[in-house]
């Protein structure tokens, strides 16, 4: 199944019938999330209407590290395998990845200046987030930092495979120093510690970002697809046309001498 979808025109064509599906059955999960969370789920006895962040900056954080763990995964097969689309992906994911990011930081700052009294705490949970967002923008950097494109996707795959270490960082932080940042309510081995009317929106909500992210990936890869196709257009017509135009210029005649 892997090596058919190696195929770029068989992604084009798979890609192009799934889409509309995924375009439509995400809009449809997030506004039922965005009902579930904003009108149907209760606030919170200590924080009040302002845990409705919650069902926004959690998905975004959960995105975040499943985004970047996507592009190490694809930059490993890129370089191992040389998989004709796993480049394509890993590029596509990152702007995307750093975008949910990006949400998850803004997100939780506005959830922390109620809860903590501060905009920002340079804690463990906090800074590694920010140090994920900085390595998000310097795969981004790194893989347009080359004119060929071959060689700013290997280094890039490089920088993404020795960013995988702050994934567990992120993840127990929380377990291993003191943080103000809360430690995990849902992803625990005890089971959820969050009230099910609670849960149930998060979860709506964590499934369309996921949908969200399936449907800009292959909008992405296609968009990418697309652009090299057009490159390869570009530069295969260059010869041709100046051997037409050589063919065309008319020789200059010689003057008779004296």
């Amino acid at each position: 199944m892997i090596s058919r979808l190696a195929n770029p025109a068989r992604f084009m064509r798979l890609s192009a019938k799934v889409l509309p599906w995924c375009g439509w059955l995400t809009l449809a999960i997030l506004v039922i999330g965005l009902y579930l969370a904003l009108v149907t789920a209760p606030p919170d006895y200590q924080q009040g209407e302002s845990v409705r962040i919650m069902y926004i900056h959690v998905p975004s954080a959960w995105m975040a590290l499943s985004v970047y763990l996507f592009i190490a995964v694809a930059s490993a097969v890129a370089l191992v395998w040389r998989h004709p689309l796993a480049e394509i992906a890993a590029g596509a994911a990152a702007p995307i990845g750093a975008a949910f990011t990006f949400v998850c930081l803004a997100t939780g700052s506005l959830w922390g200046r109620p809860m903590w009294g501060t905009w920002w705490v340079w804690d463990a949970r906090l800074t590694s987030v920010l140090v994920l967002f900085f390595l998000y923008l310097g795969y981004i950097a790194l893989v347009h930092a080359f004119v060929e494109p071959g060689r700013g996707a290997k280094a890039g795959s490089v920088l993404a495979l020795v960013g995988v270490v702050n994934l567990p960082i992120i993840k127990f932080s929380v377990d291993w120093w003191n943080t103000l940042h809360q430690p995990a309510s849902v992803m625990r081995l005890g089971g959820p510690r969050i009230d099910p009317s609670m849960l149930a929106p998060l979860l709506v909500m964590a499934v369309g970002f996921l949908l969200l992210f399936v449907t800009l990936l292959l909008l992405g890869m296609r968009a990418a697809l697309n652009e090299r196709k057009a490159l390869a257009l570009r530069l295969n017509s260059v010869p041709a046309s100046g051997r037409v135009a050589g063919r065309e210029r008319p020789v200059p005649a010689q003057s008779p001498a004296g």
